[in-house]
C-alpha cells in the first residue's frame, strides 16, 4: 500500500508467512480488531508465499525467517523481485546483528520479534507502511554501517574498473534525480534518525520531512526507507557518514 494509502479507507492488505500455524494463528488474534489492516492471505514456507504474493499482490509480509522448502531470507529476496513494492518484516526470535544485515539484504524494511507484544507488532506493521523504520535507531544504524562498509570496499576493489552495466542501469532508472535537500534527508536516514528528530535538525515540519522521505522512496522505487538507504549505498548516490 505504501504511505498514500494510509490515508485511504481501504486497509493494509497482509500476508502471514511461518511454518508453525499457533504463530499464524497468534498473528491473527493480535491483527484481528486492527481497521486499517486486512490478513489476505497466510503461508506455511517460502515457496507458497511467493505464490501468494503473486495472486493477491500484499502491502506487506510478515515472514518467519526459518522455515522448510524456501526459508524466509529467499522468499524475502524473491518477493522482492517480483513485487518491489511490498514490504517485508522479517520475524526472528533474536536480535542478531548479523542474520538482521542478511535480511537488510535480501530486501526486508525491518524486524520483529517472535515475542513482541500487541502493541510492538501493530506500530512496527504501521510504521513499515507509512515509510517508517521499524528498526530501532541504533541497531540501523549499526546494520547501515555496515553495509555501506561492505559497498566501499567493493568499490575500491573496483577502482580503475568500468562501472558494471547493472549500476549505470540503477542509475538511469533515477529519471528524477534526488534533490540536495532529499539527498541530505536520506543521509540523516541512514544515520537512523527519525522523521520527528529530521525535522528538529532542518526546523522544519515533521509533514515535511515525511514528504521528503515518500519522494525519495518513489525516485529510487523502493518499498521503504530502508531499502531506500540499501540502495543509495549500493549505487554511491551516498555514502554513510564518518562519526
Amino acid at each position: 500500500m505504501s504511505a498514500e494509502a494510509l490515508f485511504t479507507d481501504q486497509p493494509a492488505r497482509l500476508v502471514l508467512v511461518d511454518d508453525h500455524e499457533l504463530a499464524r494463528e497468534g498473528l491473527r488474534d493480535m491483527l484481528t480488531d486492527v481497521v486499517d489492516v486486512e490478513i489476505v492471505g497466510e503461508a506455511q514456507d517460502g515457496k507458497e508465499a511467493l505464490e501468494l504474493c503473486l495472486c493477491v499482490q500484499p502491502d506487506l509480509v510478515l515472514m518467519d525467517l526459518r522455515m522448510p522448502r524456501m526459508d524466509g531470507l529467499e522468499a524475502t529476496r524473491a518477493i522482492k523481485r517480483k513485487h518491489p513494492q511490498t514490504s517485508v518484516l522479517v520475524m526472528t526470535m533474536h536480535e542478531n546483528p548479523d542474520y538482521l544485515l542478511e535480511a537488510l539484504r535480501a530486501g526486508a524494511a525491518g524486524y520483529i520479534l517472535k515475542d513482541a507484544s500487541q502493541d510492538d507488532v501493530i506500530s512496527a506493521i504501521r510504521r513499515a507502511l507509512s515509510g517508517e523504520s521499524p528498526l530501532a535507531p541504533e541497531l540501523a544504524a549499526r546494520l547501515l554501517r555496515r553495509l555501506a562498509l561492505e559497498a566501499a570496499r567493493g568499490a575500491q576493489a573496483r577502482e580503475g574498473q568500468q562501472e558494471t552495466f547493472s549500476s549505470r542501469e540503477r542509475r538511469a532508472q533515477l529519471v528524477q534525480p534526488l534533490t540536495p535537500r532529499e539527498l541530505e534527508v536520506l543521509k540523516l536516514v541512514a544515520r537512523g534518525k527519525t522523521n520527528r528528530q529530521i525535522a528538529e535538525d532542518f526546523v522544519v515540519s515533521v509533514g515535511t520531512v515525511k514528504n521528503h522521505v515518500e519522494h525519495i522512496i518513489d525516485k529510487l522505487n523502493v518499498s521503504d526507507r530502508t531499502q531506500a538507504v540499501v540502495l543509495a549505498l549500493k549505487l554511491g548516490i551516498i555514502s554513510f557518514p564518518n562519526q
